[in-house]
């Protein structure tokens, strides 16, 4: 694989050597954390909905809007950051971000405080792409397979810590405590990271953040990651900031070509497989979304309270739901130390297409059994193996395109893949669920009639088959676009 490599450049020396244990921890605990936050939402909806009286779901679903939109703009800004003004001062930041994010909400204890802490919390969420940089940086040779089996190891551990710990917090602690106790963490992170994390010279002592470009990105970004959130509860009217955003992107990609302060390097989506990569990690994070929000929903329908005739669901609480998924961390622990070497190898492709059919075949098995609680911890096993062995090769392969002093340019483009991705995932999937909907006796409630979590499934079926697309093109199209080594 040809690389970026630029005479000239200099390479960060750190100015003290780290320790490899507690820096492999540090990246470790800012992706548990980070991940965590994101994944221990879906308990917390309801008493969300009941401490703030929220009369509408579509109200409830700002806090997704909120996560997602501050974390469109993290993932631009700060793996860059990292690059141009050093690791720790970066780490520090972002850890500073989720601080502030947990405390607004805290102090301030209503729903606008929360929907205002959430897209803060979310701009601080892209510090779990910043382990890519330090660990490559500061560890030497390996440095890029450690950082990418750091977060994707990780990243399967936050989520379902996330997704335990709001049950926990649901049955034991109130909403304002949850985030009480949340500052105190991340104020314990920001201290670690400035401790832990080296001072090293920027990689890019020169480099600039080109503002105006870089907010023209998180402007369009936004406006389709605002569709994907909200399209549904605003109907046509989400074709606006489709368009917008759309436009946008087009426009923007034509001025960035010719900007002497480009966000990202135009080289390096022309780099063999990158794109191809990016794209690649989109479908997986949306396999992901699609995973996890069929799951959590159908788990926690009680059969009791709906007609016999209509009766389906576990009936189990947030916190059993969470237990559920524990098989999806133990096998994503696997999926990354199965894809490291042939990576490296320069088998990136065979691999994505590997964790494309495995999670395609746990999908299926969802989509024909999934109304046993058995038949989720198989599900979740087999989804934790290829989606993580998805992530582990497309995050490898962007890095390994581009050279040590890019590396946060690198994490911020598939991070920003990642995060449309996601939304994307959980756009597809409401859609699906909200196609017919049972009623709860005596509740005035509703719930997806239970045939939708089977086309569920297979349509996430069908984004895990996907992959092949962009892989199949990237190969047609290598030739042309083949960079050659300076």
């Amino acid at each position: 694989m040809a690389e970026l490599h630029r005479p000239g450049l200099p390479h960060a020396v750190p100015t003290r050597p780290p320790g490899r244990g507690p820096l492999i921890g540090m990246g470790a605990l800012l992706v548990i954390l980070t991940n965590a936050v994101i994944f221990v939402v879906p308990p917390l909806l309801p008493v969300i909905e009941a401490q703030y009286h929220l009369a509408t779901l579509a109200r409830t679903t700002w806090v997704y809007t909120s996560l997602t939109l501050g974390g469109g703009a993290g993932f631009i800004l700060l793996p860059r950051l990292a690059d141009l003004r050093g690791d720790r001062h970066a780490s520090v930041v972002a850890s500073a971000f989720l601080t502030m994010g947990a405390l607004v909400p805290a102090v301030g204890n209503s729903y606008p405080a929360l929907l205002a802490g959430c897209f803060v919390m979310g701009f601080g969420g892209a510090a779990q792409l910043l382990p890519l940089g330090f660990l490559r940086r500061n560890l030497g040779q390996g440095g890029i397979t450690v950082g990418v089996a750091v977060l994707v190891v990780a990243t399967g551990i936050g989520i379902v810590a996330g997704m335990i710990g709001g049950g926990l917090i649901v049955q034991y602690l109130s909403l304002r405590s949850f985030f009480v106790i949340l500052t105190v963490a991340f104020a314990v992170t920001t201290v670690a990271s400035y401790v832990i994390v080296p001072h090293t010279p920027p990689a890019e002592p020169h480099g600039r953040i080109g503002v105006a470009g870089t907010v023209w990105m998180i402007g369009w970004v936004a406006a389709i990651l605002l569709t994907l959130t909200q399209g549904l509860v605003w109907g046509a009217g989400a074709l606006i900031p489709l368009v917008v955003g759309t436009v946008g992107g087009i426009f923007w990609v034509r001025v960035e070509r010719k900007s002497a302060t480009a966000v990202f390097d135009v080289a390096l989506m022309k780099a063999r497989s990158v794109t191809a990569a990016c794209v690649c990690i989109a479908l997986f994070a949306a396999v992901n979304a699609a995973y996890l929000l069929l799951v959590s929903d159908y788990a926690q329908v009680v059969p009791g309270a709906l007609r016999p005739g209509d009766a389906y669901g576990l009936g189990l609480s947030a916190l059993q739901t969470g237990w559920l998924m524990v098989p999806f961390a133990v096998t994503f622990l696997l999926g990354g130390a199965l894809a490291d070497r042939p990576v490296a190898r320069g088998h990136g492709v065979p691999v994505l297409l590997a964790g494309a059919g495995v999670s395609a075949a746990g999908l299926a098995w969802l989509a024909l059994a999934h109304d046993q609680q058995w038949h989720y911890l198989v599900g979740a096993a087999v989804m934790g193996l290829g989606c993580s062995v998805g992530y582990a090769a497309g995050f490898a392969m962007v890095q390994m395109a581009v050279p040590e002093e890019k590396a946060g340019m690198a994490a911020g483009v598939a991070g920003t893949f990642m995060a449309v991705g996601f939304a994307v995932g959980t756009a597809l999937i409401s859609a699906d669920l909200s196609v017919a909907v049972v009623p709860v006796p005596g509740t005035g409630q509703a719930v997806a009639a239970a045939d939708l979590y089977g086309s569920g499934y297979w349509l996430a079926v069908v984004l895990a088959l996907l992959v092949v697309v962009p892989l199949v093109v990237s190969r047609a199209r290598a030739p042309r676009h083949r960079l050659q080594p300076n």
